[in-house]
């Protein structure tokens, strides 16, 4: 699959705005700081289509983007700690909402950062999403931290954490480009069912 020309769509703040359309939606979630703005940037082949932030909990939205075959919605990042509580209820209601409509998600990809063994937060998500049946794979970001042999290391033991497969979790760069051909092959299959 090749990119060609990803624009952003919109943003939704509130259960009311979220969007629905007639081809794929790949949603991409995960920790604050995980780098799911680096991700959609890697994939779109621009370098500021999503902000980006060295500061987490940035993407407090629901962003929107068409990739032309599929539209990537970029979820608020969960468990950061420097919101109110009141805010961090505000965004659980609307990726409860999000998910809500399961039939309109083709795929997610849990991001996870390659260096940490998955949070809490990282293990209820994939609790939830096994739950409600809702296809994702985890997407074990910063790769280009580690050696290529502590790389392959630690996405064994991302995939154990989780309870899956090695080949359920796919090492990514938004530095040097990792895995983006893995990513691209895993979309092109969601997109051809």
């Amino acid at each position: 699959m090749q990119i060609k020309n990803a624009t952003f769509l919109t943003s939704a703040a509130h259960e009311s705005q979220l969007l629905t359309f007639d081809k794929p939606m790949i949603a991409v979630c995960g920790r604050s700081n995980a780098g799911k703005s680096t991700l959609i940037n890697l994939l779109a082949g621009q370098k500021h289509l999503a902000k980006t932030s060295a500061a987490p909990g940035r993407t407090r939205l629901v962003n929107y983007f068409d990739f032309g075959e599929f539209v990537l919605a970029d979820l608020p990042g969960y468990g950061y700690a420097a919101v109110s509580k009141q805010e961090k209820a505000a965004w659980g209601r609307i990726l409860d909402k999000f998910f809500e409509k399961k039939q309109a998600i083709a795929h997610v990809f849990l991001l996870s950062d390659i260096r940490r063994d998955p949070s809490e937060d990282d293990v209820s998500m994939v609790t939830y999403l096994n739950y409600h049946i809702i296809p994702f794979t985890v997407l074990a970001t910063k790769s280009d931290k580690l050696s290529r042999m502590k790389g392959k290391e630690r996405v064994r033991a991302v995939a154990n954490a989780y309870g899956l497969g090695a080949d359920n979790v796919i090492a990514v760069s938004g530095l040097t480009g990792e895995g983006k051909d893995a990513v691209l092959q895993k979309i092109a299959a969601v997109c051809a069912l």
